[in-house]
């Protein structure tokens, strides 16, 4: 089969859509099978085609295939703990300004959900560094960012305690999504750069308090503030328009602030 540079092809991520919108996560692989609800397709008869084209099931159940967003495979992808939401990670990546070229210093690679998301964003003449104490956790997130974006060249997996130290200097922004990030504060100032940004991600009001308690006490940071993300998606059906009876609410506080030059003294 001639494939084109559209084509979807063996290794890719895709989605099933079903008439519902219900969406089915695979890997395809030129000799597996998916069953769903007693109908079979085979990866081979999905090979070659381009998005957006319509599969039938051997019951004659119809889908439209897609390659997986970033949203729908981190949601879908192996884990060994809990992820930050797309919901989340996409506030993350505007709100700390994470630009082309970037250098970042990351706390708690977890599965690696925000890990690939920062990759994507600093591209390739950027670099992101990740601190993790779980080796099975490093394993795992190194898995998924292999299987979402293949070898990449500009990530570093540091299996060392943030809290203990940050050895790089000048960096851009330090992201943190570990339980006691007070902890980093200090040695975030002295790896940041005048400008750089410090942001973390706790699920806790009570861990929001201390750590901005720990960077005002710092005097190293200008426009300190917390956030929360909440979604609510909303059906549009006919003349029917209404909030869904479920959102993704609460899943975590998000606090950031800018390093100042030192020796201000002023309040913040």
């Amino acid at each position: 089969m001639q494939l084109n540079k559209f084509s979807l092809k063996g290794g890719d991520n895709i989605v099933l859509i079903d008439r519902k919108d219900r969406q089915y996560y695979f890997k395809l692989s030129p000799d597996k099978t998916i069953d769903l609800r007693g109908g079979k397709i085979q990866h081979k008869d999905i090979i070659g085609k381009e998005e957006g084209e319509e599969i039938t099931s051997s019951t004659g159940e119809r889908f439209f295939v897609f390659r997986a967003t970033l949203s729908q495979f981190s949601l879908k992808m192996p884990r060994k703990g809990q992820i930050i939401y797309p919901k989340d990670v996409g506030i993350i990546l505007i709100w700390a300004d994470i630009f082309p070229g970037a250098k970042i210093v990351e706390g708690g690679i977890g599965s690696g959900a925000l890990t690939l998301a920062l990759l994507r964003a600093v591209g390739s003449q950027g670099e992101v560094v990740s601190y993790e104490i779980r080796k099975d956790f490093a394993q795992q997130a190194k898995i998924n960012i292999n299987n979402f974006m293949g070898e990449v060249k500009n990530l570093k997996i540091k299996l060392k305690n943030i809290y203990q130290g940050i050895d790089e200097k000048n960096v851009d922004r330090v992201i943190l999504d570990v339980p006691e990030p007070w902890e980093v504060v200090d040695h975030a100032v002295s790896s940041l750069k005048n400008g750089g940004i410090f942001l973390s991600y706790v699920p806790t009001a009570l861990q929001v308090k201390r750590l901005v308690d720990v960077m005002r006490e710092s005097k190293a940071f200008a426009h300190i503030q917390t956030i929360e993300v909440l979604l609510r998606p909303w059906n549009v059906e006919g003349m029917s328009l209404r909030p869904a009876h479920r959102m993704v609410a609460h899943t975590g506080f998000i606090t950031l602030g800018r390093k100042i030059k030192a020796n201000v003294t002023r309040n913040i």
